[in-house]
């Protein structure tokens, strides 16, 4: 892409986000529009805002949909992009809002380890909520794009057969076109007025 790669630690990083904005996405099935809500996730809100407005989504594949579950994205298409962020956790916000339907939260692999990468939830995933996964806002508009987001490829590696994140991580888009063709993708994001 033609854009530079966004850092962790640029000034803008720190930037506090709209106490309400709206994003649109633009992908391979179409358009949907998630509103956030700072206060329900003031940290994880922030994030999402500096990774939307500097482009860190595009060309970036929705790797892990798992039907009646959730789907996920957020591994930068460019493997250099992710390792500048593989150590840029934030810490949890508290879990004000629940897991429901369309809701988008950040994934975590324990305490304080978000970074980039989020999910939209595809039914009432309430059990998340006790493991500390704080939904930060939700799809307000193209749920049934969501829906239609290709989930062949099921769970990832080693679990399952689709794609393993840390080679993800380390090789990008190339390994994801080669190896899982179908994955949906995002083209591009815009924070609406």
């Amino acid at each position: 892409s033609d854009r530079p790669f966004l850092r962790p630690d640029a000034p803008e990083a720190k930037e506090k986000a709209p106490e309400k904005f709206k994003v649109r996405f633009i992908t391979s099935q179409g358009n949907f529009t998630i509103a956030v809500e700072r206060a329900w996730a003031p940290l994880g809100a922030d994030r999402f805002y500096h990774l939307v407005r500097g482009r860190f989504f595009e060309e970036a594949r929705f790797f892990r949909v798992m039907s009646g579950f959730m789907c996920q994205f957020g591994i930068p298409a460019d493997p250099a992009e992710s390792a500048l962020w593989n150590e840029a956790t934030i810490a949890d916000d508290p879990v004000v809002e629940s897991n429901k339907r369309g809701r988008i939260t950040f994934a975590t692999a324990g305490r304080h380890t978000r970074t980039t990468q989020v999910f939209i939830n595809y039914s009432n995933n309430q059990r998340l909520d006790r493991q500390g996964s704080s939904p930060f806002g939700e799809v307000i508009e193209g749920m049934n794009v969501v829906d239609k987001l290709y989930s062949g490829y099921g769970e990832g590696a080693p679990a399952g057969s689709g794609p393993h994140q840390k080679r993800i991580e380390r090789l990008g888009n190339p390994y994801l076109q080669a190896d899982f063709p179908k994955l949906d993708y995002i083209q591009k994001t815009e924070i609406l007025d």
